[in-house]
């Protein structure tokens, strides 16, 4: 699933970045080679670094995803 449309990142990569050692949404984008666009996918971002760092799964985070494509930019 997408977490980041601007920016095309997956969970996969999401993830991939949090294991490698990223505690923080900036560093995510900089080890996925990206950097911040609209935030959208900040808060996304920030459940599944707290679902990292405790060792819980995330809840349903499609729908902050989906919304985050719903909703027109201001």
């Amino acid at each position: 699933m997408y977490v980041c449309i601007c920016n095309a990142l997956t969970d996969t990569q999401v993830n991939r970045a949090i294991q490698s050692g990223c505690t923080k949404p900036r560093d995510v984008y900089s080890a996925c080679g990206t950097q911040l666009q609209c935030g959208r996918c900040v808060e996304t971002m920030v459940d599944m670094l707290k679902s990292a760092e405790t060792g819980t799964p995330t809840g349903c985070s499609v729908g902050a995803s989906i919304s985050a494509v719903a909703q027109p930019a201001e």
